[in-house]
């Protein structure tokens, strides 16, 4: 039997630390995480450098002394990949790739994200915007892939060093290669607004419910999908890997109370977090900027807990969304030691969870409606025996604190959501 697999590619770590930065994760662990990532998108690591120093080098990124000694022991280790945890400026990249040569490939943290984006986007939606994203983070770096041509023309046209209608073939072939990309962004960009479009009409109409919906957030690997599973049957891929999941998956889930809420799951923070992310995938992180509450997942267990959580809020604020209340559910609590501390920087409401073995989530159930209820607004409501469609309204989408019959209806008060006060306004006592 021959072995048909497709070898994995060698890869060669680099990191860097900028005297005076304050990154979220020291570089070392920066680094455990960029090999994390590397596997996920199904590379082996070989090996790894790290480099210190007070500002980039304006050529390489990394000295020139530390290219050459990168050089020899990715020779030495037959890597054929190397992988910056940060992003490369397009002259970073061209330098390097001309000291390294055609037989290894130089990429960055950005480019190894979207690439396991690629390979976990499943839905037409998903697989638009990791297209998109992939498509504008290559255009300026487009360089490398038509040297060939420019090297058959001998470098330049005519002998000259460029200008109008002296270009070489290269610059030519590389032009036609930005505008055929650029029509495509066109058309990508047209047919996610087709997509969201219908997400907004979705969102429309699941909104006349008046159902609540809780936004599942966290860092990659959190639990956030098994959290999901667990609490709703949801079914949602779960694995041991970062960005496992990326396409948005909304269950409707019973709380402790009897009331239903809506949870959203939604793709995995992480680190650095290329831009290009954000800005493709802005519309399906809306289902974060309409939620009701968002519900933040930590894993207690991870030795730098406290650094994801400032990762994650960091990137809430930049979605404009750390408004919202939130709940935190801290995670994996049966792989937790006795007498384990919390992170220290959680403000909010932290309820003990293990999303694998469901301990904790009645409490957590709890928590949500109680956070949620504190933003309704209180009523009370003289209802008509004929209105028992409102009745059950109100039991249905608010909290209901208090009930008797009376000569003239259903004497109701307690809490609704904002959208649903005009209904019961004809019926309000003491108005």
């Amino acid at each position: 039997m021959f072995d048909t697999a497709v070898p994995r590619e060698r890869a060669f770590l680099i990191g860097a630390e900028l005297k005076g930065e304050r990154p979220y994760l020291p570089v070392e662990d920066s680094l455990a995480e960029l090999a994390q990532l590397a596997d996920t998108a199904g590379i082996d690591v070989v090996g790894q450098a790290i480099q210190r120093f007070d500002r980039p080098h304006p050529a390489t990124y990394i000295g020139p002394g530390k290219v050459e000694e990168v050089k020899i022991m990715v020779e030495e280790l037959a890597a054929g990949v190397v992988i910056f945890d940060d992003e490369l400026l397009p002259r970073h990249q061209r330098e390097l790739e001309k000291i390294f040569g055609e037989d290894v490939k130089i990429i960055d943290r950005t480019a190894l994200i979207l690439d396991i984006f690629a390979l976990h986007a499943h839905t037409r939606e998903g697989k638009l915007q990791v297209e998109l994203a992939q498509l504008e983070y290559r255009v300026p770096r487009l360089t490398r892939m038509w040297t060939h041509l420019a090297r058959q023309a001998g470098g330049r046209a005519g002998g000259s060093n460029g200008g109008v209608g002296l270009r070489g073939p290269g610059e030519t072939q590389l032009e036609t290669d930005r505008r055929e990309i650029g029509r495509r962004i066109s058309y990508i960009k047209k047919q996610l607004d087709a997509v969201q479009s219908h997400r907004e009409r979705h969102r429309a109409k699941r909104q006349q419910t008046e159902l609540q919906t809780v936004a599942i957030v966290g860092y990659t690997n959190a639990g956030k999908s098994t959290l999901l599973n667990q609490i709703s049957s949801a079914n949602v891929l779960s694995a041991d890997m970062l960005f496992a999941t990326l396409d948005p998956t909304t269950r409707k889930v019973v709380v402790p109370g009897g009331r239903e809420i809506l949870f959203t799951d939604t793709v995995g923070f992480i680190q650095k977090l290329p831009t290009e992310i954000v800005a493709a995938f802005r519309a399906t992180l809306e289902e974060i900027v309409d939620a009701n509450l968002l519900l933040h997942v930590v894993d207690a267990t991870h030795p730098h807990a406290a650094a994801q959580i400032e990762a994650v809020e960091d990137t809430l604020a930049e979605l404009e969304v750390d408004h919202l209340p939130r709940v935190v559910a801290l995670n994996k609590a049966d792989l937790l030691p006795d007498g384990a501390e919390r992170p220290a920087n959680i403000e909010d409401v932290s309820v003990l969870v293990s999303a694998q073995t469901g301990q904790g989530i009645e409490d957590l159930l709890t928590a949500i409606e109680a956070t949620m209820v504190r933003f309704l607004q209180p009523i009370e409501v003289l209802l008509p025996f004929n209105r028992g469609d409102l009745l059950s309204l109100f039991h249905e989408r608010g909290q209901v604190d208090g009930e008797a019959h009376e000569g003239m209806g259903y004497h109701v008060y307690g809490r609704l959501p904002e959208r649903l006060v005009p209904y019961f306004e004809p019926y309000r006592v003491g108005k």
